[in-house]
């Protein structure tokens, strides 16, 4: 079995030493050993970085990803919860097209005031309140 130091870890993972120490608190992974007073990680520990991180881009926090990951510390991806995740990132796909949209346009627009211009006032109703919680 190799192992990784922490200091080779955190220079793979690309993540500072307080992190990881910070994820092993937090039971995200777990040091195997130690070499004088460093942490010591099994190889599948990178990983387990590269999910956590995957989780964290989709928006899980770290109690949620901790629950991706059985009692050895393998993967035990909950696909209903990835479903969900998905949809709602596509919907915050949507929203910020619209926005981008509504943006390019009040920046481009000729009209002299943008309330005159039927599709700003379109774009408006469109990304206006009630939206960014849908």
């Amino acid at each position: 079995m190799n192992l990784l130091d922490i200091g080779v870890l955190s220079k793979t993972s690309g993540l500072p030493t307080s992190t990881l120490r910070y994820y092993e608190e937090r039971g995200l992974i777990e040091s195997v050993s130690r070499n004088g007073l460093r942490r010591q990680y099994r190889e599948e520990t990178l990983d387990q970085l590269a999910l956590i991180a995957l989780g964290k881009g989709a928006g899980f926090s770290l109690a949620e990803i901790n629950g991706m990951f059985d009692k050895n510390r393998n993967p035990d991806l909950p696909r209903p919860s990835l479903v969900e995740r998905a949809d709602e990132l596509d919907a915050q796909i949507r929203r910020m097209s619209t926005l981008s949209k509504l943006l390019r346009h009040v920046a481009e627009c000729p009209a002299p005031s943008h309330m005159d211009c039927p599709r700003f006032r379109k774009l408006l109703r469109v990304a206006g309140p009630g939206t960014a919680a849908k």
